[in-house]
């Protein structure tokens, strides 16, 4: 794919939304009226089911994100600094600096930075010198970020509960393995884009 392609791509996916009313083909299967008019359009003709699945994703990876963000920020956090939360209660005394906080969550470090410097006014982690490099600040979690967790635990299960209401374990592993097959090509095309046109997609 071509970086034009790319561009188009990302423009056409980032507009398209299936929110509207579901239907289902022969095989029972869902699928959205609106998103494939819209890609049976752009494609003249071609096939879309892989852009009616890659809209799919997209809108399931909000659906999640909508049920998080709304979980965490009811306890006046954003998602993002829960899970930055959850990364250093794993982390323990050990803890970590911004950089290899910001690679482990796949994020920027000003983005890190920023997380911390909220999670630390709300009283939730800390931040020491490293004792092994003086240039270096380890952020740690402290009590009140383990008992933050600890409160925000059962709500999420709850959360998850309901959105994944009807899904069989077999369903649930075969949707992980699917969602990280995806990571994968998508690792593969930055490594080849990277190496090829300086282009970065992660």
């Amino acid at each position: 794919m071509t970086a034009p392609d790319q561009i188009t791509y990302y423009f056409i996916m980032k507009h398209v939304t299936n929110f509207g009313q579901l239907a289902q083909n022969a095989d029972g299967l869902l699928y959205d009226p609106q998103v494939r008019d819209a890609m049976a359009a752009f494609m003249a003709g071609g096939d879309t089911l892989r852009l009616e699945a890659a809209a799919a994703a997209r809108s399931a990876h909000r659906s999640v994100e909508r049920l998080r963000t709304h979980g965490s920020e009811g306890r006046g956090l954003s998602a993002g600094a829960s899970d930055v939360l959850i990364r250093l209660r794993t982390l323990g005394e050990a803890g970590a600096t911004l950089g290899d906080l910001a690679r482990s969550a796949g994020m920027t470090p000003r983005n890190a930075t920023g997380l911390v410097d909220t999670l630390e006014r709300e009283g939730l982690v800390r931040r020491d010198p490293d004792p092994d490099d003086r240039r270096s600040i380890l952020v740690r979690i402290n009590p009140a970020g383990l008992a933050w967790l600890d409160e925000y635990r059962t709500p999420t299960q709850r959360a998850m509960a309901a959105l994944f209401h009807g899904f069989t374990d077999t369903e649930l592993h075969q949707l992980r393995h699917l969602c990280l097959r995806l990571v994968q090509n998508q690792q593969r095309i930055a490594t080849h884009l990277a190496a090829t046109e300086g282009t970065n997609l992660s």
